[in-house]
């Protein structure tokens, strides 16, 4: 695989990094903190890009962790596909590839569809990929009503917006419980500009048209499958708010995954890191701090 880096913000601490995958697709991610320190590879939601994570990758890396965001292929500023090649196999490649240019096993953070990547990737393996898992609002069975919620928000906008206060209003009408920011600008980091003046979200519009009940049924069932093969600690963040994830989708992942820790976020629905970011990243440093210790950076703050 091949790395480089293209750009540093020195007030952030955050770098820009670009991997080169097997099939010839770039990824581009973003990270902080000092390579050979305790690694936390963390991974967005269908729809969402690295910038979800912008916060928790820079207090990862200034509490003495290597933190790295990355954009899945079809996301953000990665490569879309050209062969439509976005499977849950492929994605698990993809995060392996990247596990692979850190020093040692990491842990692995995955919401909703970086977390079902991440269970292919860690179920799979024959050998020791990560030191532990953290999984935000998914499991391997989740709610068919708030799934479908989530793809009809994905999906419902094919024509784009005339500007960013149109898909402000987009993501407020899906996440009504959050408040809206002041300014919108922000949301910029999620769209794309194309030739005809319009926005629309940062993604391949053909990577979500490629699901079908019936591959998500088989998606289900391998995963569960493949959780008795996690051995890692592994640690479930769900939203009190969220429709995606129920009490008996966690019950049935628990029986699959007996070393099972959860963490409830009251306020915080299928977005948790978005919803309530103080919140989670005080969750998951407990359960990161037991697990994969790191020095305290010089200079910085808790």
């Amino acid at each position: 695989m091949d790395t480089s880096h293209t750009s540093t913000s020195a007030r952030s601490g955050l770098h820009t990094r670009r991997l080169r995958m097997d099939d010839g697709i770039t990824l581009t991610a973003t990270e902080s903190g000092e390579p050979g320190q305790p690694a936390v590879i963390l991974l967005h939601g269908g729809g969402q890009t690295r910038h979800s994570w912008r916060g928790t990758v820079r207090t990862l890396g200034e509490l003495g962790y290597h933190a790295l965001a990355f954009d899945a292929r079809g996301h953000g500023e990665s490569d879309w596909s050209p062969e439509l090649n976005y499977s849950h196999s492929r994605l698990a490649d993809d995060l392996e590839a990247v596990i692979s240019s850190v020093a040692a096993e990491p842990v692995v953070v995955g919401a909703s569809m970086g977390g079902m990547t991440a269970m292919h990737a860690v179920g799979r393996s024959s050998g020791a990929l990560a030191r532990a898992l953290v999984l935000v609002d998914i499991a391997p069975r989740v709610d068919p009503k708030g799934l479908r919620r989530v793809h009809d928000f994905l999906n419902g906008h094919p024509n784009g917006f005339a500007n960013i206060e149109e898909a402000s209003a987009a993501v407020a009408a899906y996440n009504p419980h959050r408040p809206r920011p002041r300014d919108p600008r922000g949301l910029m980091k999620n769209l794309r500009l194309r030739e005809d003046g319009r926005l629309y979200w940062h993604w391949d519009p053909r990577f979500f048209a490629s699901r079908n009940e019936e591959q998500r049924e088989k998606s289900s069932n391998r995963l569960l499958d493949l959780c008795p093969n996690i051995k890692i600690p592994t640690l479930l963040v769900h939203g009190a708010e969220s429709d995606v994830v129920s009490s008996s989708g966690i019950d049935e992942l628990r029986a699959r995954l007996p070393q099972l820790e959860t963490a409830l976020m009251q306020g915080a629905g299928h977005m948790i890191a978005g919803d309530r970011n103080d919140a989670f990243n005080a969750a998951i440093m407990v359960f990161l701090e037991r697990l994969a210790p790191a020095r305290l950076r010089r200079g910085s703050h808790t």
